[in-house]
């Protein structure tokens, strides 16, 4: 068990972190991530407020589904979080910080936006064969979709499901009343998914090439210099920290998110130094060695002129280390097993 954004939680399992990650690539894990906060909004107005907060826009989905989202500083438009907006019923919407954040995004939201973190507890269950387990025994929440939302009740307590995750593997998202989350824990467990950390869910991330925040998305860092311009709508209208994004879109950006590659075992760390014909150019934001690829991986800002193939250096405790520039995921997601 570890501190983590105000929580204890598990780092790994008795089976150890190269195990729970290798279950989630061939068949299933659970994650305790109660650590999520949720947030929720509600009301004939609640659309209009999430709009004017967060830069994607809603309008691109809908009731029963979920979209990834930033909300930005309005200063400099880095992102202050990154977020899953859970849209449960036409005016009853979940709104899925990090665990740090959760405060701010609640303050952000304005009045009638509730914290509701401690009422429920978040089971994720990832892998090729999360469906077909959890098929077992609920039927009903195993059939969602990728990115959909809906209520469905087990053993009758009201739960939502959300076809979401933070692994590249296909997979689902519950949030359960505190009160019964042991029961269905045992649940899943018993019906053959392997218990998985804080570790594993890191390695997984990386494989998948996700931003974590206070890494590749934070204090300085907007969406357009991690690669991710495509969660900012420009034709919604206003929202928190557009001005300041906007005129970032007409400088150009600075340095670029960028995924890089390392031969050999040794895993990069961040903060270690990227180098380009042996200057210092930028720095890797994470970085760790791939159970799957056999090899060290990383992600790091860099200028924008380095692309894709190109042969850059990490400097690991004074050696310069050769790094490839790819293009993310590292990882593909496994085929998804059929529920039998």
């Amino acid at each position: 068990m570890v501190p983590f954004g105000g929580w204890d939680m598990p780092l790994s399992y008795p089976s150890g972190t190269l195990a729970e990650h290798r279950a989630c690539r061939s068949d299933a894990v659970v994650f305790d991530v109660s650590h999520l906060g949720t947030v929720r909004i509600e009301g004939p107005d609640a659309l209009e407020r999430l709009q004017r907060a967060f830069t994607n826009d809603l309008n691109r989905v809908g009731p029963g589904q979920a979209q990834y989202t930033h909300l930005l500083d309005p200063q400099d438009a880095s992102v202050v979080d990154d977020i899953i907006v859970w849209w449960i019923d036409d005016e009853t919407f979940d709104v899925m910080p990090n665990a740090s954040n959760t405060s701010g995004v609640t303050s952000a939201l304005g009045a009638g936006a509730i914290d509701i973190t401690e009422q429920r507890a978040i089971l994720a269950l990832q892998g090729p064969s999360a469906r077909r387990l959890l098929h077992k025994i609920w039927p009903q929440a195993a059939s969602i979709g990728r990115f959909k939302v809906m209520r469905a009740r087990w053993n009758g307590v009201e739960c939502t499901i959300a076809g979401t995750g933070y692994t590249g593997e296909d997979g689902l998202e519950i949030a359960v009343p505190a009160d019964a989350a042991q029961d269905l824990w045992d649940a899943v467990i018993q019906a053959g998914f392997t218990p998985a950390g804080l570790g594993a869910r890191d390695t997984l991330r990386l494989e998948a090439g996700l931003p974590l925040h206070g890494h590749e998305l934070g204090s300085s860092i907007t969406p357009l210099q991690a690669g991710l311009g495509w969660v900012v709508s420009w034709d919604k209208g206003d929202f928190i920290g557009r001005e300041a994004l906007a005129a970032e879109r007409e400088r150009g950006i600075a340095r670029r998110l960028r995924a890089l590659t390392v031969e050999g075992r040794r895993p990069p760390r961040s903060e270690q130094n990227v180098l380009l014909d042996g200057e210092v150019v930028g720095i890797v934001t994470s970085g760790n060695f791939s159970p799957i690829l056999g090899q060290g991986i990383a992600l790091a800002f860099v200028p924008p002129s380095v692309s894709i193939g190109d042969e850059l250096q990490i400097e690991a405790r004074g050696e310069a280390v050769a790094a490839t520039v790819v293009r993310p995921p590292f990882v593909e997601a496994s085929p998804t097993l059929p529920i039998d």
